[in-house]
């Protein structure tokens, strides 16, 4: 089993979101110049940025990105699973630019007191171009509509089959998290 398959079934990202773990790892780099190694923990106000992602994304070919928090409000108490924090669909041969945003990115926000949360990101590669008109696009200053979220029912809708890809963190509260509830509230 690969390291990466190993690390996603022992923090049980297998089950508790998808049913096979990718077999790639996916580059994750955050403008505050922390790189996301599979299951480290970094703090909110490391990943408050958009990062900028990269994996064996193959030329002419269309993938889906995917970065959700199955914790929320907490791993004991995962009412809100899973909690998407930035959704793109139609990224042309691994270009994120190139792909339309479904979802803002947010970065995490723990509520205090909830310990680790496991922040997931998934690429899934599209069998093609996808129809995503009647998805909502939900902007980076409002947390409606984003819990309750399943990426893997939404990669079963869209016949998406496994995830390509992958890689986590994980993060619990700091003292970024209450500015990052302001801009919430729009």
């Amino acid at each position: 089993m690969s390291a990466i398959k190993k690390l996603f079934n022992q923090n049980c990202i297998v089950p508790d979101i998808i049913n096979i773990a990718p077999s790639e790892t996916l580059d994750v780099q955050y403008p505050s110049g922390v790189k996301v190694e599979i299951g480290k923990e970094l703090t909110p106000l490391q990943v408050k940025d958009q990062p900028i992602v990269n994996w064996a994304a193959k030329e002419g070919e269309y993938y889906t990105l995917a970065m959700v928090d199955p914790d929320a409000p907490s791993r004991e108490n995962p009412k809100f699973r899973e909690w998407h924090h930035w959704l793109i669909g139609n990224i042309y041969g691994g270009d994120l630019y190139k792909g339309e945003v479904l979802s803002d990115y947010i970065g995490s926000g723990p509520p205090k007191g909830t310990g680790l949360h496991r922040y997931v990101f998934l690429v899934y590669k599209q069998p093609e171009k996808c129809d995503f008109s009647k998805v909502p696009k939900l902007p980076n200053n409002s947390g409606e509509k984003r819990g309750k979220f399943s990426i893997a029912k939404f990669a079963q809708h869209y016949k998406f089959g496994s995830p390509v890809a992958g890689n986590f963190y994980f993060a619990k509260y700091d003292d970024y998290v209450p500015k990052l509830y302001q801009q919430l509230k729009g």
